[in-house]
Formats: structure tokens, sequence, C-alpha cells
């Protein structure tokens, strides 16, 4: 309503027909990755599905700051057994509850998830049948991400390579993990890049279209 009537006071009132809203800012980078990687705009579960998920991995965001009722769901499922992975250049509230707090330097998102894809790929730790039935383009992928290993993104990213695989085997071998991406995700000079990558780990380990 406030959108509505916010247009309408600056079409009529103003004369001008030039409204923005804060959602380009927020969700454009990502929007065009999701468009790209998934044909849907939108996401593809509801945040409640952290209480059926085995593995919840959390990254450029602080939910008990922004969405504090998420956030309290998180921390029931992690008391629940849910193992949490943050990953965030700042110490979040969440990273006293995480599993795994990956603590990367800032502008190598890119590279801490190539690295974890590069893993999930060299241990055969990808969804084989999932990639073949309902994806393309899995070999450019695969050759992309070559490059990649732990070894060599650790001084990048600030993450040691032990931890980059624990993560990656971690997130592509439980039976549900669950990826909640934010603002520090999208709004960033690589966001589109940040949401690709994010989108690829879930397509290659089948973590997508199902509860949790």
């Amino acid at each position: 309503e406030e959108a509505y009537l916010f247009q309408k006071l600056v079409r009529t009132g103003f004369g001008s027909n030039n409204v923005d809203h804060c959602t380009r800012l927020c969700h454009a980078s990502s929007v065009v990755a999701l468009l790209e990687g998934i044909g849907s705009g939108a996401v593809s579960n509801p945040m409640m599905d952290v209480t059926r998920a085995e593995v919840v991995l959390v990254i450029g965001a602080n939910p008990t700051v922004n969405h504090p009722v998420g956030a309290t769901w998180i921390k029931n499922a992690v008391k629940n057994g849910t193992r949490l992975i943050v990953c965030d250049p700042r110490r979040t509230d969440l990273a006293r509850l995480a599993h795994h707090y990956v603590q990367f330097k800032p502008d190598t998102d890119v590279a801490l998830l190539n690295a974890m894809m590069n893993v999930i790929v060299t241990e055969g730790l990808v969804d084989e049948a999932f990639i073949a039935s309902r994806t393309v383009g899995y070999e450019e992928l695969r050759k992309n991400v070559e490059g990649y290993g732990p070894e060599a993104m650790e001084p990048i990213c600030g993450i040691d390579a032990d931890t980059i695989r624990d993560v990656a085997r971690l997130y592509a071998t439980s039976k549900a993990s669950m990826i909640l991406w934010g603002m520090g995700v999208s709004q960033h000079v690589h966001g589109t890049d940040n949401a690709r990558c994010l989108i690829a780990l879930a397509l290659m380990t089948g973590q997508i279209g199902r509860p949790g």
C-alpha cells in the first residue's frame, strides 16, 4: 500500500514517472542470477524450512538484526541438531552457534565458493542423477572450477584448505542443505557472480526443490 501511495504522489504531485524502489538495489543482481540459473526470480523454499534442514548455510546476512523471527527459527533448528555454517567477513551473532564460522576476506566470496565447488567435483560429491535430468552446462562448470582448488584459494580468501573441504563436504553430503543469502551477497560489485556460485552449489548437489 505504501509503495502504491508513494508512486501516486510522485506521478500526480511531482509530475514524474521515475519512481525507484529498494528492491532494485536489494535484488537486481540476485534476480538476474536466479532467472538465468533456475528460471525464476523467487526463493525456492520458505525460511521456516530451516527446521527441516540438516545443514543451513548463511552467507552475507545477519538474521538476528534484520530477520529476528527467522533467526529464532534458525536458533531452534540448531538446538534440534541442524548444523549451521556462517560465512561472513563480519562476526555476526549467529557465528556463536555455528558448526563452522567461515570469516573470509571481504570481496572474496567467488573464490571461496568456487573452491567449495572444486572440492565437490574432485571428491565426486555431485548429484549425478540430478545433474543429468535437471540441469544443463555442468561440463562447463566443472572445467571452470578446476583451477580453484582449496590450496590455491586459501591465500586469497583467508580460509584454510581443510576448513573449505569440511564445509563443502558437509553441505554436499547432507540429506537436506539450505542456503540463506542476504544483502552482503547481492549488494556487491560481484553480486550476480556471488549468486551464480550459490545457485550452482545447490544445483550440482541436488540441494533444491524439496523440503529443507
